[in-house]
């Protein structure tokens, strides 16, 4: 959901501090690409290299140091985010801002941006009650600052009350929320995505697979559930994790991929074929590990089920749509697939360019459909790539409706 997001993150000297370290790892995995400001009294708690390792990005301290000489750096960052987050946020930083003052990096840069500004406060219940406090909070909000309230429970201090900072967890499922498509043209459709590699067991130490990570079907899976779909994603081993959003079926083999297809295809609106699925599998599986012999060796195998073909002769008003691997005539081969497996539309790539295919996170594809279309999408990371097709294919389906 984060994907491309530009966040600046100001930390200001409390001990929630150790909190905003989790909130930027968070916002990072999520997909954002987050920079950090710090007061010199934040620093006081935890050093700017933990922000650092956290953010992958320069952590900026000094409104004087300036990392690039062709910009100017507060100016710089205040133009480059798409949001702007306060956690934790001081009763001075607050009063600094609701007044105008401008005297180190976070505050020239927050009265510099034109995004909009998150303030997520954290301070003694009684100083969060302070009168001051309360009318400089009141003054920012009229200004059209944004505030996350903190929450009550047990502080620093000893206290027991409101001021505790709001848990990163929850920050950045409002920012998610905040970023999220408002339009969600597949809510209330079911979509079914596989993705992954199978394997297909020799002995029991043995199998065949491929190079597939899974990368292009979870984005294509995490895509789907953003813009409102109940998504079920099917998936082989592979070493990420699955999406939150999504409903997640395990398998191993292309056995257990069709069994598991075929078990939500009836009640499914799109069905999206991303899993690079086994074309072969032993004829005999055996039970003792195979022990080296002289010689060479021969392993007798047989046709798995092709599933995308089968899923084209049962479907009655579903969306198949496929992918195809190729290392040559992509095109051609993705137009004839098209046609043999009954599909709406295939997603090809040839996996021996730079940055597509197996393992990459980036990706170029040519999109083949059953209505003439063909369109070429450049290079993406696989997210963004993923989100653009689905709405391409989207739109295309809305304009043949028409």
């Amino acid at each position: 959901m984060l994907t491309s997001k530009k966040i600046v993150v100001c930390v200001t000297g409390g001990i929630a501090v150790y909190k905003a370290v989790a909130l930027v790892s968070k916002l990072t995995q999520a997909g954002a690409d987050v920079k950090v400001i710090m007061t010199r009294s934040a620093m006081e708690f935890v050093q700017p290299l933990s922000f650092q390792v956290m953010s992958r990005n320069d952590v900026y301290v000094d409104t004087f140091d300036e990392k690039d000489s062709s910009v100017i750096a507060h100016i710089n960052l205040a133009d480059w985010a798409d949001l702007v987050i306060v956690a934790p946020a001081t009763a001075n930083v607050i009063g600094k801002l609701a007044n105008g003052i401008a005297d180190d990096m976070v505050t020239t840069t927050l009265l510099a941006t034109t995004a909009k500004v998150w303030i997520a406060p954290a301070m003694n219940v009684h100083m969060y009650d302070n009168a001051a406090v309360k009318r400089n909070i009141a003054r920012l909000s009229e200004d059209g600052y944004s505030f996350i309230e903190p929450s009550e429970g047990f502080l620093a201090c000893g206290y027991v009350g409101k001021g505790r900072l709001e848990e990163p967890e929850n920050i950045v499922k409002l920012v998610e929320d905040y970023f999220s498509p408002k339009d969600l043209p597949l809510k209330g459709q079911k979509v079914v995505v596989t993705a992954g590699p199978t394997r297909e067991r020799i002995d029991p130490v043995r199998f065949l697979t491929n190079f597939s990570s899974g990368k292009m079907g979870y984005a294509m899976a995490e895509a789907a559930a953003n813009l409102g779909a109940d998504t079920v994603l099917i998936s082989g081993p592979v070493s990420i994790d699955a999406p939150s959003n999504v409903t997640f079926v395990s398998v191993e083999s292309a056995q257990g991929m069709y069994d598991a297809v075929v078990a939500q295809f009836d009640t499914a609106s799109i069905v999206i074929k991303t899993a690079a699925v086994a074309d072969y599998k032993p004829k005999v599986v055996q039970a003792q590990k195979m022990k080296k012999q002289p010689g060479e060796a021969t392993i007798a195998l047989e046709r798995t089920t092709d599933i995308l073909a089968e899923l084209g002769t049962r479907k009655t008003n579903q969306l198949l749509i496929g992918f195809a691997a190729e290392t040559n005539d992509v095109v051609h081969y993705a137009k004839g697939k098209l046609e043999k497996k009954n599909a709406d539309y295939i997603i090809a790539n040839d996996v021996t360019e730079a940055g597509s295919g197996f393992g990459t996170d980036t990706n170029s594809v040519t999109l083949v459909g059953h209505n003439g279309v063909e369109m070429h999408f450049p290079h993406l990371t696989k997210k963004e790539l993923a989100l653009q097709l689905l709405q391409t294919i989207i739109q295309l389906e809305k304009d043949g409706r028409k």
